[in-house]
C-alpha cells in the first residue's frame, strides 16, 4: 500500500474521463479538490455523471482515465482496503445497508471485518452511535426503526470505520421534517469531510457552503453554494430548480 500523505486535500480528482462498455461517455475529465473538513454539496440533474464520479471514490468503478487520491493514496487496486476505510458511501436507501440482527451487529460490522475484536469494537460501535443520537437502539432489530432512524444507523455503520470522506447519497430524501432537521444537527457536528449529492437545494445550502454542478460529465460550476442557487441564469442551463417560493437570497449562511 501507498504512503498516506496527511498534508493532502481529503480528495483530489484529476482529469477523470470514464466510459461504460456500452460506450456511454459518463465523465469527460472532470477535476475536483475538496480539503480536509470541507462539505460540499454534488448538484446536478440526472445523468449528469454524479453516481458514476462517487463510485470511483472508492474504487467501486476503475478504468476510467485521470487520477483519484483520498488524502494522497491513490485509489487503486494496492489502496483499495484503506481506500474503503477511508471514504463511507450511506446510500439512499438504508435498507441496503442494513441487514444484521440488530443495529449493534450492523455498527460492528465494517470494523470487525478489519479485524478489530473485544472492548475496542465496542468502544467503536458505542461512539458511532451515540454520534448519530442512536445509543439507545443498539439492540433493536433496524427493520422496527422508522425511517429516519434507519438513515442515521447507515450513517453510524460509516462512521463506525472512522472514515476521511463522508459521501451521502440524497441524504434528506423521505425524511419527514423533524428527521431532516436531526440529520442536519448530526451532520453539522461530525469532523468529516462530507460530499453530499443531493436534488434537495435547501438542503445543500443549509449544510454546505460550497457546492459543485456536475453537468453533462464535467464541472459546470463550482463556488459559494449561495451564489450559485442565486444564479437564475446557471440553474436553468443544468435542469436545477428551487422549490416554489424558496429564496436562496433569504437564508443566512454561515461557515459552522
Amino acid at each position: 500500500m501507498d504512503a498516506v500523505n496527511d498534508d493532502s486535500p481529503s480528495l483530489e480528482v484529476s482529469g477523470l474521463a470514464f466510459a461504460y462498455p456500452d460506450g456511454h461517455q459518463a465523465l469527460f475529465g472532470v477535476d475536483l479538490t475538496v480539503g480536509r473538513g470541507e462539505r460540499v454539496a454534488l448538484l446536478g440533474p440526472n445523468g449528469a455523471g454524479k453516481t458514476t464520479l462517487v463510485l470511483h471514490l472508492n474504487g467501486i468503478l476503475t478504468g476510467g482515465v485521470g487520477t483519484v487520491s483520498v488524502a494522497g493514496l491513490p485509489v487503486a487496486k494496492r489502496n483499495l482496503a484503506e481506500i474503503r476505510r477511508r471514504v463511507g458511501i450511506v446510500f439512499q436507501d438504508p435498507d441496503d445497508q442494513l441487514f444484521m440482527p440488530t443495529v449493534r451487529e450492523d455498527v460492528a460490522f465494517g470494523p470487525a471485518a478489519a479485524g478489530m475484536r473485544g472492548a475496542e469494537l465496542e468502544t467503536r460501535v458505542r461512539e458511532a452511535l451515540e454520534q448519530v443520537g442512536m445509543a439507545a437502539f443498539a439492540d433493536r432489530p433496524p427493520h422496527h426503526l422508522s425511517f429516519g432512524q434507519r438513515r442515521r444507523v447507515a450513517v453510524a455503520t460509516v462512521l463506525a470505520m472512522r472514515p476521511e470522506i463522508l459521501v451521502l447519497d440524497e441524504p434528506s430524501s423521505n425524511l419527514d421534517p423533524a428527521s431532516r432537521r436531526e440529520l442536519a444537527d448530526i451532520l453539522r457536528s461530525l469532523d468529516v469531510t462530507v460530499l453530499m449529492v443531493t436534488h434537495d437545494l435547501p438542503y445543500a445550502l443549509e449544510l454546505c457552503p460550497r457546492a459543485v454542478i456536475l453537468s453533462e460529465g464535467v464541472i459546470a460550476a463550482d463556488g459559494p453554494t449561495q451564489r450559485l442557487l442565486c444564479d437564475e441564469k446557471l440553474m436553468r442551463a443544468h435542469r436545477l430548480e428551487l422549490p416554489f417560493g424558496f429564496d436562496p437570497r433569504s437564508v443566512t449562511v454561515g461557515a459552522a
